[in-house]
């Protein structure tokens, strides 16, 4: 979709581009809820990810409305967005069964993230 925006004639670049790349969070919010310790939180965030998903989608409408791209390249977006969505809708009732089956909202994650303690960065190089 940053390749579209891209593409969109001078007059939208700013206004409808912009608003496409913001829409583009998706996956920022599938990766925060993916961090998040709390299957609720996880699932209001993949929530979160579906409705920037059809935000998308509906940019796509414009686009094909506008004739700012071929129509088939407009349909195989919106085919691959679908899928995405699929894909989405089938995370929310697998975190909600987690949440479930397991008694408890909190994601129980083992301990240790790294095996190898050589491949962390030393934190005294960070600088802020």
């Amino acid at each position: 979709m940053y390749r579209i925006a891209k593409r969109l004639p001078a007059i939208e670049k700013f206004g409808f581009g912009s608003q496409v790349r913001r829409a583009l969070s998706l996956t920022n919010n599938i990766a925060e809820g993916h961090g998040r310790y709390h299957y609720l939180e996880q699932i209001k965030f993949t929530l979160q990810s579906r409705r920037s998903l059809e935000e998308l989608i509906d940019d796509l409408n414009v686009c094909e409305d506008e004739q700012y791209l071929p129509v088939q390249e407009i349909r195989s977006l919106k085919r691959e967005g679908w899928r995405v969505r699929q894909l989405i809708d089938g995370y929310i009732p697998y975190l909600r069964g987690q949440k479930n089956s397991r008694g408890f909202s909190s994601v129980h994650e083992p301990s240790a993230a790294y095996d190898n303690a050589d491949e962390l960065e030393d934190d005294s190089r960070i600088s802020i």
